[in-house]
């Protein structure tokens, strides 16, 4: 039984950074792929990065956005940094088994709640 929580979301001024954590359960980080995405207010679902043997990142967030592994912890991590308002969104943490280059919500089976990330300008 696969189960995925994120945690850390909340309000940060434009410029500002926040840390998004997954909690993963069930399977461990190192394997597979992990993944953020985050859906804005009437927008489509939309990958932010994933992590297998390498790392992926969507434009909009390259240079500004890492995401990690901590093995200790069994965590999917999402720091983020230089916020903008566009980055406002529910952002969710998603995972595989698969290993490869994993962009659309669809090849990814398991999915936490989501937090919420609001940016204020």
């Amino acid at each position: 039984q696969v189960r995925l929580a994120e945690s850390g979301g909340g309000l940060v001024q434009a410029g500002g950074s926040l840390r998004l954590s997954c909690a993963v359960s069930g399977r461990t980080v190192n394997t597979g792929t992990m993944a953020w995405f985050r859906q804005a207010p009437g927008k489509e679902r939309e990958i932010v990065a994933h992590i297998s043997s390498d790392t992926f990142y969507a434009d909009s967030v390259k240079g500004r956005f890492t995401i990690s592994r901590d093995n200790a912890k069994n965590t999917v991590d999402l720091q983020m940094h230089r916020l903008k308002p566009r980055d406002r969104a529910v952002y969710f943490c998603a995972a595989t088994p698969r290993t490869g280059n994993y962009y659309f919500s669809s090849s990814y089976d398991d999915w936490g709640q989501g937090t919420q990330v609001t940016v204020a300008s």
